[in-house]
């Protein structure tokens, strides 16, 4: 679901920008407001189980792979503003230090991922707890959040040669009309990549409440060792993401693009602006670490993302004791 950049016209790219930039305002005030200085920590965390969790490919029919996002886990244990603000610093680490997604489709991959998915599954979530048991509200509101977030995607990807093509009626930018992008992105996610996410979600959590209760009841002193035990083990876990073969829908570089056959055929051509469009080359692209395995660079990765994330928000969480101490 990371969009890459080139796919959507700058216009687009902006809109999203412009939509989300309200949207963080409003979040980091509502965190600064609601969330004790002491806590924004766990922030850093929620943004490390995302950073991972999307690591983990899993194949899915089509022959592409997607993954999980864990936007409502984080959601659900300090509040969808916190999860938007989590996930947000998560997109920016992967795509500045990764090249996962793009700099310029930023802002439309955190109005998906970050905004659109948390948002609906806390409140899905939210009204369900009360109706139905909470592990029932648990799982219908992390499936239908990342379901709804990938329709948003599909949606960006498939107005993109409606508004932009060329003299030949090739598209500049995505070339996959509303019917081919609707049911490429949401079938899978409908199918296999929402089952996912909801397992994750509530195994998380159960273990969260298990180990550290303090967290989920907002009371009490929380018990880390238990989650940084978990965050290791999905760093070290974190290479079966590459046993997963293909790459994720809409995601393609421009040399793979044109033997793509999501028309039912190949492409046949490479539209213009993935061509000589913005360019970025990160430092650890896609996960890997130059002069190391696949493996060893994945894990690598996975502790440079995971600890930025941490160090990030602990950092922020000082500022803000210290900053909260001065105006005293």
């Amino acid at each position: 679901m990371h969009i890459p950049d080139n796919y959507l016209s700058p216009a687009t790219c902006g809109v999203f920008a412009a939509i989300m930039a309200p949207v963080w305002y409003a979040s980091v005030k509502k965190v600064k407001k609601e969330i004790p200085k002491e806590k924004i920590p766990f922030i850093g965390i929620g943004a490390a189980f995302a950073f991972l969790l999307m690591m983990f490919n899993v194949p899915v029919p089509g022959g592409t792979t997607a993954h999980a996002i864990g936007g409502t886990l984080i959601a659900i244990l300090l509040g969808p503003y916190a999860a938007c603000v989590a996930v947000s610093v998560a997109l920016l680490i992967q795509a500045v230090v990764f090249g996962d997604g793009g700099i310029l489709a930023y802002g439309a991959n955190c109005f998906n991922m970050a905004f659109v998915l948390p948002f609906t599954g806390y409140y899905i979530y939210v009204l369900l707890r009360h109706k139905w048991n909470e592990k029932a509200a648990i799982l219908i509101g992390s499936y239908i959040g990342i379901n709804i977030a990938a329709f948003c995607a599909a949606v960006e990807f498939g107005v993109q040669p409606l508004l932009y093509s060329d003299a030949a009626g090739h598209a500049l930018y995505c070339p996959y009309p509303l019917w081919v992008s609707i049911p490429a992105m949401c079938l899978p996610h409908l199918l296999v990549i929402g089952f996912v996410e909801a397992f994750f979600t509530l195994a998380i959590y159960s273990f969260i409440a298990q180990t550290s209760p303090g967290l989920v009841q907002d009371s009490g002193k929380v018990s880390l060792n238990p989650i940084f035990g978990f965050i290791i083990a999905l760093i070290l876990l974190s290479p079966l993401g590459l046993l997963a073969d293909g790459t994720a829908w809409g995601e393609w570089g421009a040399d793979e693009i044109a033997q793509e056959s999501s028309f039912g055929s190949a492409l046949g051509y490479v539209p213009a602006k993935l061509l000589h469009g913005f360019s970025y080359h990160a430092v650890c692209a896609d996960y890997t670490i130059p002069g190391l395995s696949d493996v060893v660079g994945y894990i690598i990765s996975g502790v440079i993302g995971a600890a930025l994330l941490i160090i990030i928000f602990k950092i922020a969480g000082s500022l803000s004791q210290k900053g909260s101490n001065r105006t005293a």
